[in-house]
């Protein structure tokens, strides 16, 4: 069943953010929103995930969690969520540690298994 899926991108290659557009809208930059069916957003996520490189994404989608969502994200970021008792927080990662991240770590948290 499509639901809807809010996508947050920075520094995107031009040709992912073409593929992005076919099928969820862009109200402001690097902001898509589209209703999708589960299929399409894990081979959105799966593209988005793999062109990264110095950017960073994060996937909300509706999901059976205790928040009602999951999150996802991909690329070097500050913010990086925490699953604490099955609620996502988000902890901040000192500036230092950043500026030595490499952007290859990806994070899945509050999916229902």
């Amino acid at each position: 069943m499509p639901s809807m899926t809010v996508l947050t991108t920075t520094a995107l290659p031009a040709h992912v953010r073409g593929a992005l557009t076919r099928w969820m809208i862009e109200p402001t930059p690097g902001v898509y929103v589209g209703t999708l069916s589960a299929r399409v957003r894990e081979e959105l996520w799966s593209v988005v995930a793999a062109s990264i490189g110095p950017g960073a994404a994060v996937l909300i989608h509706p999901s059976p969690t205790e928040q009602g969502f999951t999150l996802q994200t991909a690329g070097a970021r500050r913010r990086t969520p925490v699953d604490f008792d099955g609620l996502t927080l988000m902890a901040f990662r000192p500036q230092a540690e950043l500026a030595g991240a490499d952007g290859t770590g990806d994070g899945v948290v509050g999916e229902a298994g």
